[in-house]
């Protein structure tokens, strides 16, 4: 896993400040990820849950916890 997701990502959204569940604005942000392009997403927590959806729509991901409540995970639109 490379020391630094978030150097290379084409996007970045942070739903750290989002009022509710984020699940909506993260699956609008893959959305919009054209193949080959990288989405940062940074979270407050691991996102487990999430990880199955984004196998099953041909992303592919590496997570890295940054420090408390504060966990990166690099998305590919493969």
């Amino acid at each position: 896993m490379s020391a630094d997701l978030d150097t290379d990502a084409d996007e970045v959204l942070d739903v750290r400040e989002i009022d509710g569940q984020p699940f909506d604005p993260i699956m609008t942000a893959l959305g919009e990820l054209r193949e080959g392009e990288t989405l940062l997403l940074v979270n407050s927590f691991e996102p487990e849950p999430l990880y199955e959806v984004l196998t099953e729509r041909g992303f592919e991901y590496k997570t890295e916890q940054r420090g408390p409540g504060q966990w990166h995970v690099r998305i590919e639109h493969a």
